[in-house]
């Protein structure tokens, strides 16, 4: 087997907007390429409470390499623990709690992240109580799902997992996206308008 490069991924705090932009709920939908979004590394979400519409999921795990393709070029990702925890605390800090779509692709309403932390100990953790495997430093989210579609859904399973997406600083040279992918800009105005909505 050929190696192939390892790119880690990191958040330049000053670039205004490098981070996690919003956390979606997958199945298995295709990867988009310099806008990152997760969708193949998704993590299995578990339902901890079925009356309140809450449910429990690895939101990104550390110092795991997955796999990317940009057309000849194979190699693999990797987020440390440090911007592991520092995307988490972004996140929260910019209010982005209520960003959510569904497999990456289309916006919704009515699902929050009602409580966020970092793994610190895999046996006593929270994670543990579901079975959610989680190593130290992964980043461990509860979902409250209000909107009744979306929750009909996850009951059927539709969704399995749940798969960041943000935009990231590169360790190797920056590569192009498609053209039909949607841009950070695009993402986070659409998100904005969406929240204003919620607000309104």
């Amino acid at each position: 087997m050929k190696e192939i490069d390892l790119v880690e991924l990191f958040i330049d705090e000053n670039e205004s907007d490098n981070g996690i932009q919003a956390i979606s709920f997958v199945e298995s939908p295709a990867i988009e390429e310099n806008f990152i979004a997760l969708s193949k590394h998704k993590v299995e979400f578990k339902s901890i409470d079925e009356e309140k519409k809450i449910i429990i999921g690895l939101a990104l795990v550390p110092d795991k390499p997955i796999y990317r393709r940009k057309d000849d070029y194979e190699y693999n990702i990797i987020f440390s623990k440090e911007t592991v925890r520092k995307g988490s605390e972004l996140y929260l800090k910019n209010l982005r709690n209520n960003n959510t779509t569904l497999e990456h692709q289309q916006l919704t309403s009515g699902v929050s992240i009602i409580e966020s932390w970092i793994v610190e100990d895999t046996e006593k953790d929270k994670t543990a109580l579901y079975n959610l495997n989680a190593v130290v430093g992964a980043w461990a989210v509860v979902m409250k799902v209000d909107n009744e579609s979306v929750w009909e859904d996850v009951k059927k399973k539709k969704y399995l997992g749940l798969s960041i997406e943000g935009v990231f600083s590169q360790s190797k040279e920056d590569m192009s996206k498609d053209e039909d992918d949607i841009s950070a800009e695009e993402l986070v105005n659409e998100l904005k308008e969406l929240m204003n909505k919620g607000n309104g």
